[in-house]
């Protein structure tokens, strides 16, 4: 008996009740990382756990994720990198560097508003804007 798994269901499942900006920030991950840290005190760590590794062009390509727990709360922040040396998280989005994904718990309009406008007012931040699933064509790779 052979059985399959169907990305299509396992994506849906990982998407589901989530929220997904993305950010355009010319800095490096840890320098953003600190930024978010300091300016809407927040606790940002990276998990090498949960690192995405995509195999492209006869190579392996790391993409590392940041992650924030809420205290008191399911809700889950995930802070990724879109680029790796010359390669592409997700491919559609090249101008992005970072993707953030709201995971675990039922994100308010207000709060993601909210947000938003934090993040706008951080100095390297250039553009931040919400991602809806329907425009990502290559979700799976945002699995871990």
């Amino acid at each position: 008996m052979k059985l399959k798994l169907d990305f299509d269901e396992m994506a849906d499942d990982f998407f589901d009740n989530t929220r997904l900006m993305g950010i355009v920030a010319p800095v490096k991950n840890y320098q953003f990382c600190w930024q978010l840290n300091q300016l809407l005190r927040l606790d940002f760590r990276i998990n090498n756990d949960i690192e995405i590794q995509l195999f492209k062009k006869q190579r392996n390509y790391y993409f590392s994720i940041f992650e924030y727990r809420e205290p008191n709360s399911s809700l889950v922040h995930y802070l990724y990198n879109n680029q790796f040396d010359g390669e592409y998280l997700l491919p559609e989005f090249r101008h992005l560097d970072f993707l953030w994904l709201l995971k675990g718990d039922l994100v308010a309009d207000d709060f993601l508003q909210n947000l938003l406008t934090a993040i706008k007012s951080i100095n390297s931040v250039q553009l931040v804007t919400e991602l809806t699933n329907e425009k990502i064509r290559n979700k799976g790779h945002l699995i871990f």
